[in-house]
């Protein structure tokens, strides 16, 4: 990527997921860039996230049946999020790197993405739910 490719609402974009810790929608980065004064369009927004993820500079997580949310985190990481209230969280452990290469060749599959999301009640919708 070079600078001149990360123009001025991309890079509002870019700032916003890299400051973000809760792996923010495109809503909720429309809602943010509000809340600082800054007028961009819902396209420019969407497109600006296209072009980052496609550029490797943030990721998309993919969720089932949910909008998308965006992460700038930049190490190999996983993420686990609760069935309940929705929350992403990161998971820092990293796959054994055993598992990849034998996925790929029981598949026959040559990898070129992995993403990991692991699902479970996070401790404050179990601790909610113990409490009624």
């Amino acid at each position: 990527m070079t600078k001149r490719n990360l123009t001025a609402p991309r890079k509002l974009v870019y700032d916003i997921v890299l400051q973000a810790d809760d792996h923010p929608t495109a809503a909720d980065i429309i809602d943010r860039l509000k809340a600082r004064g800054q007028s961009v369009a819902y396209a420019t927004v969407y497109n600006s996230l296209r072009y980052l993820t496609e550029e490797g500079l943030i990721h998309e997580l993919k969720l089932e049946g949910k909008t998308s949310r965006y992460d700038g985190r930049g190490e190999d990481h996983a993420h686990i999020v609760c069935v309940s209230c929705g929350k992403v969280d990161e998971v820092m452990t990293p796959p054994p790197a055993e598992w990849l290469s034998k996925v790929a060749e029981e598949s026959g599959y040559l990898l070129t993405e992995e993403q990991f999301i692991f699902k479970g009640e996070c401790p404050a919708c179990r601790i909610s739910k113990q409490k009624n």
